[in-house]
């Protein structure tokens, strides 16, 4: 096993893709080996000695593909140190916060099955060019009309540092 920690994501918009590449380099400026890859390109889990996963939020679940990930690699996970983190647009909306209780909820299959070491939900991104479908984009713009959502990137690096500087000493 080599000394290198991986942070592997999945992503919709590419928000959850700009928040791994942050922890990975919160982490390697701390002096960690690190390899950020998306959860289709981890080949061997088993060769690093930590982990940290991370989705986005879609249907008030994580990504399919994430949780497929986490199941596929449970025993693996059990045996060194994991954490997790999501990104979640609802943390986003007015009055966001209020929000994180049910967020929690959504998450709790995957922290069953990934007991992580330590857990974060930060806020993600609104690109509404980035939504796949024209239903879709029709109801973000609509949102941000009535001013559920406002677009525009709402993820707090300073949070996403702070929780990775200390995540660091935990994934040793």
């Amino acid at each position: 096993m080599s000394s290198k920690i991986l942070v592997t994501y999945a992503t919709r918009a590419g928000s959850t893709r700009g928040v791994a590449e942050a922890v990975g380099k919160t982490l390697a400026d701390g002096g960690a080996l690190v390899d950020v890859l998306p959860m289709q390109a981890v080949e061997d889990l088993a060769s690093y000695r930590a982990v940290v996963v991370g989705s986005a939020i879609q249907g008030q679940q994580w990504l399919p593909e994430a949780m497929q990930f986490v199941q596929k690699n449970q025993a693996l996970l059990a045996q060194k140190p994991a954490a997790m983190f999501t990104v979640c647009m609802t943390l986003a909306m007015r009055n966001g916060e209020k929000y994180r209780p049910e967020i929690m909820k959504w998450v709790a299959p995957v922290q069953r099955l990934a007991r992580p070491l330590s857990e974060e939900i930060f806020a993600g991104a609104l690109d509404i060019s980035k939504v796949p479908s024209f239903g879709n984009r029709l109801k973000f713009r609509l949102s941000v009309l009535f001013g559920v959502w406002a677009a525009g990137d709402h993820r707090d690096w300073e949070a996403i540092h702070a929780w990775t500087g200390e995540l660091h000493s935990q994934l040793q």
